[in-house]
Order: structure tokens, then C-alpha cells, then sequence
């Protein structure tokens, strides 16, 4: 299980917004024709290809997941998690070293867990893993089901934290999930039970907390988004 948590807490850098560069090479790749490479051992069945999954329209702008590529993105995803209120949870602080250590499982696995970037109005603002909790280590320490999926959140735009914008987006990742996946009744999280804005972020969002799981790295609040119950929350 990936040392990650959920939306962080307000933090106080101000240097995350994103240069011009790199957004321009994000909308080039929104508008290409030939979809992105995927994890070099991918296995479609896992997780249904979630780099390839449509834009949706939310309240925050129109938001996509497009696929972490560690050249182009390294040194963005590197400054957001040596920001202090996501290094808190992360613990992904130091060298971009550090940073590639954590992705580069991902991109050369076999497709359990997708990193990707959020895209919202087109400026990456976030980063995403979806991933298989029933293939996962937190299957080791709580009851899951075939074919859960979970996502970690962190919101490395410091303009996006403390809005709501957090609950909008995993509404809205959540959904995606629901829709793309067909075999997947839950969606599930496990935020550190001390992250008390992303626990909140999650139940606003249309999950409910489960229950507290002990994990190596942490006590988590076990969140769920059940598929029946979706349309009340």
C-alpha cells in the first residue's frame, strides 16, 4: 500500500501554481488523437484503463485524469509533496529521487495502481492513484471485495484547498469509477483518521466512514462509496 493519504490540509506555500510550459504540454496532450502510453505491463482487465477515461463537467470546471509521465511531470509532483501539509501525510518529502522511487513502481507494474495528474479547466492541479484494493496490502488489514477500487488524492494547488474542491473532484473521480468499471461496487479510501479535512472532504463527497483500520503506516479511516446507495449520497 502506498504510503499516500487523501486531500491534505491548507497549506501555505506559494509557489505550486504551474508554468505556462508545462500547461501547454498538458493541453496538447488533452487534445491528442493517439491515446497516451500506458503502464508498460498494464493489464486492461484491472482497472479499465482509468488514462483513458472521458472528461466529466463539475462545479469546479471541466476535470480529467491524464497519465503521470515521469519526464514532463517529475519536478511538479516533486514540489507538491515537499510541501509541508503533503509531506505531512505523504511522507514523500526530499529529492526528486524520492518522488520517481514512488512512481516508477506504478508506471512499470502491472497496472494495479495508475498515477495520474488532474486536469482542471486545463491546469494540473492534483494527483491521483486509482488503484485495485483487492490486490492491495490494505487488503491484508481490512475486509475488501473483488474488484474495490481505491483512490488516493492529494491537491497540490494551494488556490484549490479549503474551497470545497476537494469533495467536488472525488465526487467526481468516484463517479468515474462507477461508470468506467462495471464490475466495482465500491470505491474506498483510508485517509489518516488525523486528517480531519479529508476525512470531512470524503463524507461530503457521498462516502461513509466504515471504520478505523490499523495500518503499518498509519490508523485510517476506512471510507466507502457504495455503488447501491450511490444516487442518496
Amino acid at each position: 500500500m502506498p504510503p499516500a493519504d487523501a486531500h491534505t490540509v491548507p497549506g501555505t506555500g506559494a509557489d505550486d501554481t504551474l508554468d505556462l510550459r508545462l500547461t501547454a504540454e498538458l493541453l496538447a496532450l488533452l487534445g491528442e488523437e493517439t491515446p497516451a502510453p500506458r503502464p508498460r505491463h498494464e493489464d486492461p482487465g484491472l482497472l479499465d484503463r482509468p488514462t483513458e477515461w472521458k472528461p466529466v463537467t463539475t462545479p469546479a470546471g471541466v476535470f480529467q485524469l491524464v497519465p503521470v509521465r515521469l519526464e514532463r511531470d517529475l519536478a511538479l509532483i516533486s514540489r507538491w509533496m515537499n510541501d509541508p501539509a503533503v509531506a505531512a501525510f505523504w511522507e514523500l518529502a526530499g529529492a526528486e529521487t524520492v518522488t520517481a522511487g514512488h512512481l516508477m513502481p506504478q508506471l512499470d507494474g502491472d497496472g494495479r495502481s495508475v498515477p495520474c495528474l488532474g486536469v482542471l479547466s486545463g491546469v494540473p492541479m492534483s494527483y491521483w492513484e486509482i488503484y485495485r484494493a483487492d490486490l492491495d496490502p490494505l487488503a491484508r488489514h481490512c475486509p475488501v471485495r473483488p474488484h474495490d477500487t481505491g483512490i488516493h488524492l492529494l491537491i497540490g494547488d494551494v488556490d484549490h484547498r479549503g474551497r470545497g474542491t476537494g469533495t467536488t473532484l472525488l465526487r467526481a473521480v468516484s463517479d468515474l469509477v462507477l461508470d468506467n468499471r462495471p464490475r466495482c461496487t465500491r470505491v474506498v479510501a483510508e485517509p489518516d483518521v488525523r486528517n480531519t479535512p479529508s476525512v470531512s472532504a470524503f463524507l461530503s463527497a457521498g462516502f461513509r466512514y466504515s471504520a478505523e483500520v490499523e495500518l503499518p503506516d498509519k490508523r485510517a479511516a476506512l471510507m466507502i462509496r457504495d455503488r447501491a446507495h450511490r444516487a442518496r449520497l
